[in-house]
This record gives structure tokens, C-alpha cells and sequence, in this order.
């Protein structure tokens, strides 16, 4: 399969590669970032075909394989053109998987408005009216909270994660379930709540994307919509950026 781009979203548990046209998402693969090679990235998407490769990371050290594999990588970072600004004191801090949601909301969706991306963290990203990233909040991720319940506990189990049958648990495992469930939900509505209170009055564009997304937003009474793509899509806007700039 021939397209215009591979593009690479490195995240902590879980590398995600997307073949894209100019217009599209065509294929997904998936690989763990903490095994990552040049040669099981290469094996991974042997039948891919592509012109360029674009790339955003949360773990530097997982991008020296991808390097090796592409030696004209292009890496996203704060000043690549995005056709958005940046209103941050430090914006080399911003991860580079923000910025891209960021890119994605402000082109496909809308400004101003909020990405909720349910990854090993749950964070939140601010554009402004005029279209700049003004910041967000990091948060536990949902796996994360309950693995931890089951690493740093002697009794409480590892639980699967699925709509509990009620709130009241009627064993440890259903209890779990319920304050997984029904506790992180309340933990979204209540920084929504208080960013949108820092936010100028009106409409809002609220995405969401990652692993857990469409689970948690199907239990919650939002107005959010569930794109799993959204990272990708910003790294192949990114890319078209370049290709109408020439770069």
C-alpha cells in the first residue's frame, strides 16, 4: 500500500503508526514502545509505502530506533509550523503529542476549544479563539490509578475495565469497577467545569481521543466528541503544512 506519510505517535505504553494520504488515515498498526527495534518497526509495516515520515513522542529514548529506520525523520516540536500559535512561557516543555492534538482540534474541529486525551495520563489542551495553545492539566490516567490500587495493596485485585453493574459494589472487584469508573467520570466533568470557568462565555469545541475515550464519554452527559484518531491526523496535517510551505 502507497501513501503520502507514515506517521508515528510514540506514547508510553503503546506506539501507534498511521499510513495517511494528504487526506486520510488509509492503515494502523500498533507496537509496544518498550520493545521497540528498527528492525520489528521495518517488519512491522513491510508492506507500507511512503514518501515521508512524521513523528511525535512522549519518550525520547524510544525515538533513536525510528532515527535509525528513517534517517529524514521529521520530528514535531514546538517550532514547527502548525498553523497555530503558542501562548506558553516554556513551550519546549509542551509533549509533542499535545501539540499535535492541538494542530488537529484548531484544523478539523474548531477554536477555542479543550482535547481530553485518555492516555497512561489524562491531559487537557487549551486553544484560544485565535487559535493558540494557552496550556491544560495532566491527571491520572485510568489504568494507571487502578494498577496502582493492585501494585501498592495486598488484597485489592487487578480488575478488567468495563461499566460496573451499579454503584454500590457488592464484592472488592465490583467496588473497584464503581470508583474506576464512576470517580474518573466525575474527575472529567469537574476540570472541564473549572476550565470552562477560565474560559471566555460561548461555544467550545470538546474532543476527545485515546485509548479509554469513547468508554469513558458513553457513561458522561457531554457534549464531547470521540475522535481515536486525533493525534495521528494532527501529525498528517503538520506534514501538509510543510508540503504547502515547501519545507
Amino acid at each position: 500500500m502507497t501513501a503520502e506519510y507514515l506517521l508515528i505517535d510514540v506514547g508510553n505504553g503503546r506506539t501507534k503508526l498511521g499510513l495517511a494520504s494528504r487526506e486520510s488515515i488509509l492503515d494502523r498498526q500498533e507496537l509496544p514502545t518498550a520493545s521497540l527495534t528498527p528492525e520489528g518497526i521495518l517488519k512491522k509495516i513491510g508492506h507500507w509505502s511512503f514518501a515521508k515520515v512524521i513523528l511525535c513522542s512522549v519518550v525520547p529514548a524510544a525515538v533513536v530506533p525510528f532515527r535509525t529506520a528513517f534517517p529524514d525523520l521529521i520530528e514535531l516540536r514546538h517550532d514547527t509550523p502548525m498553523g497555530i500559535g503558542i501562548r506558553y512561557p516554556r513551550p519546549e516543555s509542551i509533549g509533542a503529542d499535545r501539540l499535535a492534538n492541538a494542530v488537529a482540534l484548531a484544523h478539523l474541529h474548531g477554536s477555542p476549544g479543550i482535547v481530553v486525551d485518555f492516555g497512561t495520563a489524562v491531559t487537557f489542551d487549551i486553544l484560544s479563539a485565535d487559535r493558540h495553545y494557552i496550556g491544560g492539566v495532566i491527571a491520572p490516567g485510568l489504568r494507571l490509578m487502578t494498577d496502582y490500587l493492585h501494585e501498592r495493596t495486598a488484597l485489592l485485585p487487578k480488575v478488567d475495565l468495563q461499566e460496573p453493574p451499579h454503584a454500590i459494589g457488592q464484592s472488592t472487584y465490583e467496588a473497584i469497577q464503581a470508583g474506576a469508573a464512576i470517580g474518573y467520570r466525575g474527575m472529567i466533568q469537574g476540570i472541564l467545569k473549572a476550565l470552562r470557568q477560565e474560559l471566555p462565555a460561548g461555544p467550545l469545541h470538546i474532543v476527545a481521543t485515546g485509548g479509554d475515550a469513547e468508554w469513558i464519554i458513553s457513561g458522561m452527559n457531554e457534549d464531547i466528541l470521540v475522535d481515536p484518531d486525533l493525534t495521528l491526523h494532527g501529525l498528517r496535517l503538520v506534514g501538509n503544512l510543510r508540503a504547502l510551505n515547501h519545507v
